[in-house]
């Protein structure tokens, strides 16, 4: 076999079996985090410099040659070694390769377990960004298409069965408040996960004047981790992160389900640009809406990344385990999914038309305005679930006599209660109703605009 190409080769008596190497190799999906191993590596040998434990043209040393192979891996010059197990391993080699004994003086009160902690706090720290700025442009095309419709309606539905009117920018909006509540969760997330755990080295931290405050300071972290034991082990942000990743699959695909059906012909609420729709390899006619049926299906990706990631953290033993190295294959998965259907869901908001004059047409169905007439009823000192069961009745005679509420004559309407009189007629119709919503964030054109004049102002700061 060829030279040792392991740090910790010289402690066992043979060296690894071939299955070995490639069952407890990383480097295959964990060399994406090259960035922050050199940028992680170089604030520890400032650190180390600082500390007189290396000196400052060794230190000077190691940054350019570290710097070079960051240059190397970004144009696709480096060549990985699965041997060398990991990224930090395969980045401490090519330095040691470029400046010799000197690099390896780099890990110098260091551990590849705090090292790892280290980089995927930063990598996820990053990411973050990335996905709650594709969530701000997801929120600003959802308000721009719903600036179009404050004063069309459409039904609202529980059930799935049409029950009561609201404005289409309302509906629309309602995905920004859930949006927005992704955008929080990810930011408490960043905040949790933005301490840092390098100084811990592989438990216990290091008998060496190292000053991890230095090397927390460079990274940008504001807190250095208190107890050394949990800080090579924790991974509570990763699930967090993974979890506000499902969270976020979950509100896209309720948008994908709606839309899917709402682009049906029995429907025909919505129409997708046709650059967001494939078609049929058999039925010349179809128009289907693949992608956001992959948003809706990749949901259950996400979700399976939350559970193998809670599964790896059941039961392990106190301190660093291997087990671990498990982790970013899930947080990768799950960050890569949500920011491509963040990107698709985007572009399908930005090019999609509501056909409101169907919708318009199609209003009058389900009674959408009962709730209205049991709330007159209210109005006119009736007790609510009184009024409730006689609205219930008219509806009833309506359906056997294929009417509308409106078309009933007030004598008609008599029948049922004395109390009501000829402004009745006010409180019918999808039109009437919603410009009598009168409840702070009801689906109404005067909320509406509240509303988006509200995100206007706030999604403009980000």
């Amino acid at each position: 076999m060829a030279k040792s190409k392991k740090s910790w080769e010289k402690r066992l008596d043979s060296k690894p079996d071939p299955v070995t190497v490639d069952f407890v190799e990383s480097l295959s999906f964990d060399k994406r985090l090259y960035k922050y191993d050199i940028v992680g590596s170089i604030a520890h040998a400032q650190m180390l410099a600082n500390q007189k434990l290396i000196t400052n043209s060794e230190f000077k040393k190691m940054k350019t040659a570290l710097l070079e192979i960051a240059e190397q891996i970004e144009k696709g010059k480096f060549k990985f070694d699965k041997e060398l197990e990991d990224i930090h391993m395969a980045v401490e080699a090519a330095l040691i390769k470029k400046i010799g004994d000197v690099g390896k003086k780099l890990h110098t009160g260091r551990s590849r377990n705090d090292q790892v902690a280290t980089d995927i706090r930063l990598w996820v720290r990053d990411q973050i960004e990335v996905i709650q700025a594709k969530i701000t442009l997801s929120q600003k095309a959802f308000v721009k298409l719903a600036s179009k419709h404050t004063e069309d309606i459409m039904p609202a539905y529980t059930h799935l069965q049409r029950a009561q009117p609201c404005t289409i920018a309302s509906y629309l909006l309602s995905f920004v408040e859930q949006l927005e509540r992704d955008f929080i969760r990810l930011g408490n997330c960043s905040k949790l996960l933005n301490v840092s755990p390098l100084g811990s080295g592989a438990i216990t931290g290091s008998t060496l004047p190292i000053d991890p405050k230095q090397t927390a300071a460079i990274l940008g972290f504001p807190a250095v981790s208190s107890n050394s034991i949990d800080a090579v082990s924790d991974r509570d942000f990763a699930a967090e992160f993974i979890f506000d990743c499902s969270l976020i699959a979950a509100h896209l695909s309720q948008l994908a389900e709606d839309w899917i059906i709402y682009s049906t012909a029995e429907f025909g609420f919505i129409k997708i640009a046709d650059s967001f729709c494939t078609s049929s390899s058999m039925m010349p006619q179809k128009r289907n809406p693949d992608l956001l049926e992959l948003v809706r299906g990749k949901t259950g990706t996400v979700y399976g990344s939350l559970m193998a990631m809670l599964t790896i953290l059941k039961a392990q033993p106190t301190g660093y385990n291997r087990d671990l190295q498990e982790d970013k294959v899930h947080i990768f998965s799950a960050s890569d999914t949500i920011n491509a259907s963040l990107d698709v869901v985007s572009a399908i908001v930005s090019n999609t038309k509501f056909n409101t004059k169907k919708i318009a047409a199609g209003l009058d169905i389900g009674y959408l305005d009962a709730t209205s007439l049991a709330e007159y009823l209210v109005g006119k000192g009736t007790a609510f679930r009184q009024a409730h069961g006689i609205v219930g009745s008219i509806v009833a005679a309506c359906e056997k006599q294929n009417k509308k509420l409106a078309d009933i004559k007030l004598s008609e309407f008599k029948k049922y209660s004395k109390s009501f009189d000829k402004d009745v007629y006010k409180s019918l119709s999808a039109e009437n109703v919603v410009r009598k919503f009168n409840t702070p964030g009801a689906p109404g054109p005067k909320q509406a605009k509240k509303q988006i004049a509200h995100w206007k102002k706030l999604l403009a700061k980000r």
